[in-house]
């Protein structure tokens, strides 16, 4: 059974990964700072898919508590095949407005925590010679908005280090997959009611990481956007 870490886990998209990829079994190990919300999410995964999942509380933007989360995994579950950065904050972007903490709350956890449990977990699997890394970026990482400055800016980080994996990581059994979601019904997106379309479901990411990772060893699927049409 592969092990496949999920950050961001407790709600939302990566509540929806992890219950899509326990159901095609994988052993998920479920990362968030929710413990009540992560108890009750691999409860229902377990209840589900029997002892598949596990959870850990880990802030993604602390690096000690990161690197003691990889170690323990890699401890009790041995290799790490899978890597999901999916955590991720959408905060107060506009620069004039000049809201520093949240500038910073978004770099620490959008960008900072994608390169930590990367760095950690790449390693391990390019002796290997087998691993993914997902990242979930966005639609703001391709576009901007007035209201989207600085969180756009982190989203586009996260694509330059899609990007510059796919060439770090060629030819070692490595694969990376870079997926930008555009507005979906999760109370990260305050304005999803403001759309004149349906909203995508967390469930349609979900089936996108799992399109991502069943793929043979020999495609990677470097890139997929997903809209509402």
């Amino acid at each position: 059974m592969k092990t496949i870490v999920i950050t961001g886990a407790s709600t939302g998209i990566g509540e929806a990964i992890a219950k899509k990829l326990a159901e095609n079994d994988y052993r998920v190990i479920l990362v968030a700072r929710n413990k009540e919300r992560l108890e009750k999410v691999t409860k229902e995964i377990n209840e589900m898919a029997s002892h598949s999942a596990t959870f850990y509380q880990v802030d993604v933007s602390s690096q000690s508590q990161v690197e003691d989360m990889v170690n323990d995994v890699k401890d009790k579950f041995g290799s790490i095949y899978g890597y999901i950065n999916n955590a991720g904050v959408m905060l107060d972007s506009e620069v004039v407005k000049g809201n520093v903490t949240s500038w910073e709350q978004m770099i620490d956890v959008n960008i900072k925590g994608v390169l930590y449990g990367t760095s950690l977990v790449i390693p391990d699997m390019i002796e290997n010679g087998a691993g993914h890394i997902i990242n979930i970026s966005s639609v703001s990482g391709h576009e901007v908005t007035k209201k989207s400055t600085v969180y756009s800016a982190t989203k586009f980080a996260v694509r330059a280090i899609s990007q510059g994996l796919e060439k770090e990581l060629a030819r070692t059994g490595v694969r990376i997959t870079n997926i930008s979601p555009g507005m979906v019904d999760t109370n990260l997106s305050p304005n999803r009611q403001e759309m004149n379309r349906k909203p995508l479901e967390a469930v349609d990411i979900a089936n996108g990481v799992l399109y991502a990772l069943s793929q043979p060893n020999y495609v990677n699927v470097n890139e997929l956007t997903i809209r509402p049409n």
